[in-house]
């Protein structure tokens, strides 16, 4: 019999740590290989751990909404037909509680002593914590007041990151859970002092409901807010004459159904386009480091899906450079369907180096969408609609009904400027415009 050691797994290059939702096995459980031993939550997707070996479970090191590094050993399983009888004492019976270790950045600090840091109270918090609260400016005397959902009142992730938007929409003032204010005190105040006015709720007036916002949203949120703190956006617009796509994508969407197996909608088209104007502007395939600019030779095309909560999620066709109309449809689809029944794999949102997002979906015309860091630009696709245009013949401008479309670029006016992303743009639709109606399937 042997100790196999779990580790969280690398969900991305960009991923460096995930929140443990829920242990689906305890301590003394037996687990199949590839059985659902774990759900947990990254700042790009939740998603489900299998075991990677078959046996007992030991040893359950973190619990639930504990932050885990990547790389880090979280669980023990004693493979083999018997389970260890140790695995079953009672001093096992419970998940043992490890302090959450240092971010990969953090790691040449001291691993026992930089695991928690303790205010003047006798409240601890983890690196992570104290990362967060200092680039966003939260002082200790306000980290103290918050009300933490992790073990034993610790403050985790979701709570800094809850405050932190609470703050930004309360102009300065945090807005507590009225039934944790009910519960805990802050520990900085005794009961002879005032309430300080950080810890004031504030009731909006009205017949109204409050809805306190989920995980995902508090993470598009923050997402957002730095999105457009860290690039100076810029958005562009013009107009393409679809006309040629519609007509083609309806003569040809039921063969190419039964061919393929495949219903095919407009977004693969639109990708490949995009992808055809990025092979002659690569620049707008880039980010930036500091003071480098890193111009990616993949071509990782994000599109901006529904989950079923209506929340947004962007997962990534890779290599999409590398894929005919037929293996975008298929990416397309099966990426759409996974994102509907919630199946997204933390990989299916990582490494995008370009995003388009269709806001025709909703009806709307145009869009200025904001940028997915760490790219420099996003695209968005308006509504197709019939409009009267004046198309210029052999012999003479005339009036006809064509179908119509706006295209809006928003970029990083650090590294795109108006020219280049005008000229991404302008190629995108032209693209769209040279479509060949007589294209065979």
């Amino acid at each position: 019999m042997s100790t196999v050691d779990l580790v969280m797994p690398k969900m991305g290059e960009s991923i460096m740590e995930a929140t443990i939702l829920k242990w689906n096995k305890q301590v003394g459980d037996a687990i199949k290989m590839d059985e659902t031993l774990l759900e947990i939550a990254t700042d790009k997707v939740d998603s489900e751990v299998p075991s990677t070996a078959e046996g007992t479970i030991a040893e359950l090191l973190y619990k639930e909404n504990d932050v885990v590094p990547v790389g880090k050993v979280i669980a023990r399983i004693n493979s083999g037909e018997v389970a260890s009888a140790a695995a079953k004492t009672p001093a096992q019976a419970a998940p043992q509680t490890a302090s959450v270790a240092p971010p990969v950045q953090a790691q040449s600090a001291p691993s026992a002593p930089a695991s928690t840091a303790q205010a003047g109270s006798n409240k601890f918090y983890s690196p992570l914590v104290l990362n967060i609260a200092s680039s966003e400016g939260v002082s200790m005397a306000e980290i103290e007041t918050i009300v933490g959902t992790g073990n034993e009142g610790r403050v985790t992730k979701k709570d800094i990151l809850g405050y932190v938007a609470q703050r930004q929409a309360g102009g300065g003032q945090q807005v507590a859970p009225l039934q944790a204010q009910q519960s805990v005190a802050p520990p900085s105040v005794s009961p002879s002092q005032p309430s300080a006015p950080t810890q004031s709720t504030t009731v909006p007036g009205g017949n109204v409901e409050i809805i306190e916002m989920d995980r995902m949203r508090r993470m598009i949120a923050d997402h957002m807010v730095r999105s457009k703190a860290t690039s100076p956006h810029v958005t562009s617009f013009t107009e393409a004459d679809v006309t040629n796509i519609v007509n083609w994508r309806n003569k040809i969407k039921t063969p190419f159904e039964k061919k393929y197996g495949e219903k095919i909608t407009f977004t693969p088209i639109f990708i490949e386009a995009i992808v055809n104007s990025i092979k002659k502007y690569p620049m707008i395939n880039s980010s930036l480091e500091g003071n480098n600019i890193i111009i990616k030779k993949d071509i990782n095309i994000g599109m901006a899906a529904a989950l079923p909560t209506g929340n947004l999620i962007v997962p990534v066709i890779k290599n999409a450079d590398t894929k005919n109309l037929y293996g975008l449809t298929k990416e397309v689809n099966l990426l759409g369907s996974s994102a509907k029944s919630n199946k997204l794999k933390p990989d299916d949102t990582q490494g995008g180096t370009f995003t388009m997002t269709n806001v025709g979906t909703f009806g709307s015309l145009m869009g200025t969408p904001i940028i997915n860091q760490p790219q420099v630009a996003i695209l968005a696709v308006g509504a197709i609609k019939k409009r009267p245009m004046v198309l210029e013949t052999a012999q003479g401008d005339v009036i006809a009904i064509r179908h119509m479309m706006y295209l809006s670029l928003s970029y990083d006016h650090r590294i795109v400027d108006g020219s280049l992303g005008a000229s991404f743009l302008t190629e995108v639709a032209n693209e769209l415009e040279r479509f060949d109606n007589n294209r065979e399937i």
